[in-house]
Order: structure tokens, then sequence, then C-alpha cells
């Protein structure tokens, strides 16, 4: 049965997630018009194309509303996030041989019209319609070309580059051309302050991923800088994990601002653990066949990076609309004590932070859900339940 989501001029980001009142989710996608020779009912005027998909991929259940898109004989391909399965957005076939499900979209009218077949006789209808947020909240917009240009260091070196003068300035130091995918992350690992810091790591996924399909790809200038031993932190006070004051339950604004704030210390240290993974096995080589890491290596840890740097930025922009900010309360390193113990090897590295920390973030997330969808805020119900999928992803 057709189903109106909405007007057709209120939709203007690349992809939303279409709830139902089934309780089944679809990825919506708005993508530039391939061929423009003829009109489909999928297609506007203005040059849109519209395409609908299950929000679950069928492999392993990843999130498809945070797939990457790319354009395969003349035709839009989505990649899971958690295994890059690939899927054309139009017919659901992939590659790999198995099939998504796929919906028929009509946007010849005023309305975005989506088909979802009706099963065992049950009604379906709109429940809701939430843009994909594709954008870190940054507290200050990204410096101009000249702008930038002024904060730039020709010579990319971390003691220079990183110093707390520099940082003083206001504006986030931007490294140049030359400077190899390690030069930028011991740059992001030595910055103390947040803000650059989740500036510098988006900015860092987004020229890596665009230089990958270029003729001239980031060098990765393996072994060449040595990571600090620990990031340093601006203006924290640090206690022993085992002295961190207690959060409480959600029930009171002093409870969830303790609650949002260790998320957030959390969110910020996982920046930290995915970029040192990346400069710090750079020269790893399997045994016996002797073979580095391939750039897809740094490609999923950078975009790790990256997702956590925006689930950082929606924590602290809820703390300061809360009236409080990120630094008001103590905050703990064990993130990084796991990093040191593992910092001898890749294996290990990989199997505590990730398989062990990451999934037992995951066990109690759901819990930390309900307290804050008992307290009526649903701000961090919804960040909470978008963290879930990509960090799911992360395992």
């Amino acid at each position: 049965m057709w189903i109106n989501c909405g007007k057709l001029s209120d939709f203007t980001q690349a992809r939303y997630v279409v709830r139902l009142t089934t309780n089944k989710k679809v990825v919506l996608f708005r993508l530039p018009t391939i061929d423009k020779s003829s009109l489909k009912s999928n297609e506007t005027n203005d040059g849109w194309s519209y395409y609908a998909m299950e929000a679950e991929c069928p492999h392993a259940g990843g999130p498809m509303a945070d797939s990457s898109v790319d354009i395969e004989d003349s035709a839009y391909v989505v990649s899971c996030p958690w295994h890059a399965y690939d899927f054309n957005v139009e017919t659901g076939e992939s590659s790999v041989g198995i099939k998504a499900c796929t919906f028929p979209v009509d946007v010849r009218g005023e309305f975005v019209a989506l088909d979802f077949p009706v099963e065992d006789g049950v009604s379906v209808g709109l429940a809701s319609v939430d843009p994909v947020s594709e954008k870190v909240k940054l507290k200050h917009p990204r410096p101009t070309e000249k702008a930038a240009a002024a904060a730039t260091t020709t010579t990319p070196s971390v003691s220079e580059s990183s110093s707390a003068g520099r940082e003083d300035l206001g504006m986030a130091t931007y490294l140049g051309d030359d400077a190899t995918l390690c030069d930028w992350a011991a740059h992001v690992l030595h910055t103390a302050n947040p803000e650059h810091k989740i500036e510098l790591t988006t900015h860092l996924f987004s020229i890596f991923t665009a230089r990958e399909t270029s003729d001239s790809p980031m060098p990765l200038g393996r072994g060449t800088v040595a990571p600090p031993d620990q990031p340093p932190r601006e203006k924290m006070e640090t206690v022993d994990p085992g002295h961190m004051p207690k959060a409480g339950r959600g029930g009171t604004l002093k409870s969830r601002i303790a609650m949002l704030h260790a998320l957030a210390n959390i969110e910020l240290w996982a920046i930290d653990l995915a970029i040192d993974i990346c400069i710090r096995f750079a020269t790893f080589q399997t045994e016996g066949s002797s073979q580095e890491l391939p750039r897809a290596f740094f490609y999923d840890w950078l975009k790790v990076a990256n997702d956590e740097a925006k689930h950082f930025s929606l924590l602290r922009t809820r703390l300061e609309e809360m009236g409080s900010s990120f630094g008001s309360l103590p905050v703990h390193h064990s993130l990084w004590l796991s990093a040191t113990e593992t910092a001898y090897d890749l294996r290990a590295r990989i199997s505590i932070i990730a398989l062990v920390h990451e999934a037992r973030g995951l066990d109690v997330n759901p819990m930390t859900i309900e307290k804050f969808r008992k307290s009526g805020d649903g701000f961090p119900v919804e960040c909470a339940e978008a963290f879930q999928g990509s960090d799911s992803g992360s395992i």
C-alpha cells in the first residue's frame, strides 16, 4: 500500500529513516539523478531521485542509514558500514549473491509516497520520518579557505603544530597538503582542545576518503612519526575510575548531566583510540607472509574515529543545552590505560578495546536508553540508539 511520507519540499537531506506503525524501518535516499534523459516516477524535475531500502542489511543487520553511496554501471550502490556488502538501491541486488528489500517511491506530485507491502492483512502507516544527520555539530564553523591557510603549518611537526600556543588562538591548526596519514594522526592525538580534536578528525577522514579515489592518495607515512604516550586533555579534573562520583539513575537533571558527561568522555577517548591504532600499528606486518596492513584498514579506523567525533559533538551539544558543559565534571582515563597495556600488539589492542570495552558498552547501552526514556528526555535516547548501530559496526 502507498504511504504518504510528507511534502516533497520538506525533503532536503541525503537520507531519512522512515519508521512505520508496524515497527519496520526503511531508509529513504535522496540522490542526484544520474540519467536525466527521461523522468521516472521516483525522479523530480529539479534533478533528484528517491529510493527506499530496508533499514537493516540482510547479511548481519548493519544500519543501512550509515551506508556509503557509490555509482557503478550508471546506478547507485550502497555499501553496508559493517562488512561492505553492496546493494543496488533500485533493485536490491548485490555482488555477493544476497538481496536487500527495496520499495517503489513516487514523487510525481507534491508528496513523497512509499509503496510498502501489506503483511498478513495488517495495515501499515507512517510513524515518523527522521533525517539522518551526516554532520558533526561543531561549535564554530570551519574556517574559510583564507583563514584555514593562515592556520596551516607547512611543516607537519608534532611539537610545532600541536603546541598550546596555537590552540589558544581559538582555531584548529591544519597540516599542509604534503602531510601523511601518520602526521595527521599524531597531530590529532596531540590536540588537547576537544573542539579542535573533533574538527581535525572529521577533516582527516574527509580528505583521506576524497583522495583515495584520486590519482594522489594520501601517503601513509608508516613508521615516520611516533604517537604520544597519552593524548593530553585540556582543563580536566582526572580521578581514578574507582573514585568517580555516582551518576545515579537519571531521575534528576544532575544525574542525567553526569551520565551524558561520562558518555562524552568515553567518546572522546574512543576518537583517540581509533586514531592511535592507525599510527601505532602502521608498520604491522602479518607473520609468515610479512604483508603490510592494507589501506582499507586505515580507512575503516578513520571511519570509526569520524563516527566517535560525531557522537561526542552530539553529547557535548546536549550537555550545553542542559546548562552544563564538557569538562564541568571529573573524568577518568581507564580506556587509555587499556590502550597502554595493549600498545605492544595489534591483536591484543583490537581484542581488548573493540571486543571487550565496545561490547561491554553495547551491553549496558539499553539500560542507559531506558533511564533517559523514563526521564522523558528523548534526545539522549535518539543519540544512544544511533550510537548502538555504529558501535556495533566497530565490533
